[in-house]
């Protein structure tokens, strides 16, 4: 086996003392959640009153409700911000200057801007109300910024296919247009799946800042059981196990269109951490 260019393969010895490290490290870890369950139980945070609200059939339906809206408000967003992040990062590559010079401005200026001052912003231009505007306004501060993150995937994938392959098809005579949506574009998707499906995860978490704006969703929803049940960490607790449940669905179902659509596995970044 060849040895690694960044460091040299472990011996013997240093293999034992990560195994060591290993064991240190898991017995910490223990000890830290023994201790977050031993303070929850000694003030009560383990009583069925508190976890009942999750086995009623009402309250299910809400959760269920919420569920929903946060998967509308995630699609939306992910085709919204596909579709405007392609027409920015073809715009950037643009050899015309009025068309360059205003992608690179939007894109810069949303990847710079924190998303939750999009999301705060959009809704006060909307009308600052709860309901559709601010389910509207989620998905459009959304779609801004992921747009503005895809456009740069894009840019950078159609850059990393070999200039060879540009270059052959205008040999050919064909126009940069149609290099673009014929030659560039197809073979870049390959290389641009594992960041597109890693910013689609990014979006969907993202939903859940939502509450800001008090737009329909899994954290609007939490907000109003723990408002009315005063039980903060175990709705907290559901809310994201829901969440790291759906990432993981969505992270399955990207490794799937990965190995069925491309033909080659590609680590997709899990969506937990």
């Amino acid at each position: 086996m060849a040895a690694s260019v960044l460091f040299d393969a472990p011996g013997p010895k240093t293999r034992q003392r990560h195994r060591l490290y290993t064991i240190i490290s898991a017995i910490g870890l223990l000890a830290i959640v023994a201790l977050i369950v031993f303070q929850l139980e000694r003030k009560g945070q383990f009583a069925y009153a508190l976890w009942e609200p999750f086995v009623t059939p009402k309250i299910i339906n809400i959760l269920v409700e919420g569920v929903s809206k946060t998967l509308q408000a995630a699609v939306f967003a992910i085709l919204g911000a596909l579709i405007l992040g392609m027409l920015l990062g073809v715009g950037k590559l643009s050899e015309h200057r009025a068309l360059r010079w205003p992608a690179w401005l939007v894109v810069e200026f949303f990847r710079a801007t924190p998303l939750l001052l999009v999301i705060i912003a959009t809704w006060y231009y909307i009308g600052p109300e709860p309901g559709t505007k601010a389910f509207l306004a989620l998905v459009l501060g959304l779609i801004l910024y992921n747009g503005a993150v895809f456009a740069e995937i894009f840019r950078a994938g159609i850059n990393a296919v070999p200039k060879g392959q540009s270059e052959a098809a205008y040999a050919i005579g064909m126009r940069k247009s149609l290099v673009m949506r014929i030659v560039l574009i197809p073979q870049a998707v390959k290389i641009m799946l594992p960041s597109l499906i890693s910013q689609a995860i990014v979006a969907l978490k993202d939903t859940s800042l939502g509450y800001a704006v008090l737009a329909p969703g899994l954290t609007y929803t939490g907000k109003q059981i723990f408002g009315t049940f005063r039980n903060t960490i175990q709705t907290a607790f559901v809310i994201a196990l829901i969440y790291i449940t759906l990432n993981l669905l969505l992270t399955w179902l990207a490794t799937w269109a990965q190995k069925r659509y491309v033909g080659e596995k590609t680590d997709i970044p899990k969506a937990v951490d």
